[in-house]
């Protein structure tokens, strides 16, 4: 494993424990050269998942552009970086589970938006509004009422 910090390759693992509900192991390392301490995740090798996008094209699942979405979703609400992250884990888990070859985006979307919805309502109304591609002020607002009823 290279060192994030100083690019050498020789490492030693310190600590070794599972993380991600045993789906996942967690390492602590240790760079030789330069003694700095980093951390790694090493998960099982899935088939690869393709996404079916509304255009009918297809790409590989990427982890990154459900963490993107929710972090901007989120962004300057008062969540733990580690509850987003734990929020990816689990959206992430949920799509694996499913045991599938390929996945529409529009199952993706409505996945992190009932997530979001139980996490932070205010981030999960910034992520309706784009990824359902709010036109307008009425659109929003009804999406609006329709929080507030299943709020009581």
């Amino acid at each position: 494993m290279k060192c994030p910090y100083c690019g050498a390759e020789d490492t030693r693992v310190i600590d070794s424990r599972p993380a991600d509900d045993n789906t996942a192991i967690r390492r602590r390392r240790q760079c030789e050269l330069c003694g700095k301490r980093f951390t790694t995740y090493e998960k099982q090798e899935m088939f690869p998942l393709m996404v079916i996008k509304k255009d009918q094209n297809r790409e590989l699942y990427s982890r990154d552009k459900i963490r993107t979405g929710i972090f901007l979703a989120c962004h300057k609400r008062p969540i733990a970086t580690e509850a987003l992250n734990r929020l990816v884990d689990d959206i992430e888990n949920t799509i694996f589970a499913r045991d599938v070859r390929e996945i529409t985006s529009t199952e993706i979307g409505e996945l992190v938006m009932e997530k979001l919805k139980e996490l932070d309502k205010v981030a999960y109304v910034r992520f309706a509004s784009i990824y359902r591609s709010f036109t307008d002020v009425n659109t929003f607002a009804e999406e609006l009422k329709l929080l507030q009823k299943e709020n009581g």
